[in-house]
């Protein structure tokens, strides 16, 4: 039943007795705002169950309409207009693939790992230094000290002796963690223990120098002042050899013979 068809029905009902609604309401002792609530399918304003039939049944009965199809009519009505309406179907937005969450995390994790390890060998490169640098060497004498020593020590006059050849290498070892060091010189053993961390050793050599250490990441060298280049990757062991070829080539033709 289209949506008026019932009220316009009883309006027109009781327009063509000539009957007002004033009439009605006291013939039927229904309200006034009842009625046009009806007339207008107002269901609203209206009581539902059975006051809702009652007042169909006296007007009904008032106008001399059949009850029970006014009844039905009634009822079609005010069903299809308490229908719900169908609901929109929803616009769910997709969820994202399942492995982007995981290569997230794993993302997460391989670059707080790159971090830690590259922040410990940072730590353990400027502890080196610091310790190089508050350490006093307690290794081998320095070529420049030991070319002044003989010197001092040495008398030209007497037959047969010659002034020595300063050391063309000058080695500093230094340690940010303790680990076992080994440093040989011109194939002479000069240091193989144990070396505590902070330690600052200097050895001289006039060719080679052999060095080697259990963790490669906590042993700093500098040759002739220049830094040398890791032994090995942190956390393993690994040896070195350096000469005074290998430091032209390092560092551009500038070592001192």
């Amino acid at each position: 039943m289209a949506k008026g068809t019932f009220g316009e029905r009883l309006k027109r009902e009781r327009e063509l007795r000539e009957v007002s609604l004033n009439e009605i309401a006291t013939a039927t002792r229904i309200a006034p705002k009842f009625l046009e609530a009806l007339e207008n399918e107002q269901w609203n304003k209206l009581p539902g169950g059975v006051f809702g039939h009652g007042f169909v049944r006296s007007i009904a009965r008032y106008l001399g309409l059949n009850e029970e199809d006014l009844l039905s009519e009634y009822d079609l009505a005010r069903a299809e207009a308490a229908a719900p309406a169908e609901p929109k179907p929803e616009d769910r937005i997709p969820s994202p693939p399942k492995w982007i969450p995981a290569a997230a995390v794993l993302l997460l994790v391989a670059v707080l790992a790159g971090l830690f390890f590259g922040g410990r060998y940072a730590w353990r490169i400027y502890s080196a230094r610091r310790g190089a640098k508050k350490s006093t060497a307690v290794g081998g004498v320095p070529a420049a000290a030991e070319s002044k020593t003989f010197a001092a020590n040495s008398s030209p006059n007497v037959p047969g002796t010659a002034m020595q050849k300063p050391a063309a290498l000058d080695l500093s070892v230094a340690a940010s963690a303790a680990t076992r060091v080994r440093v040989v010189a011109d194939g002479t053993v000069v240091y193989d223990a144990e070396m505590p961390s902070g330690q600052n050793l200097r050895f001289s050599a006039n060719d080679r120098f052999d060095v080697g250490a259990a963790d490669s990441a906590a042993v700093l060298l500098e040759l002739n002042g220049q830094t040398v280049p890791p032994i090995g990757a942190p956390g393993s062991s690994g040896t070195i050899s350096l000469t005074a070829k290998d430091l032209r080539q390092a560092y551009g033709g500038n070592a001192q013979p």
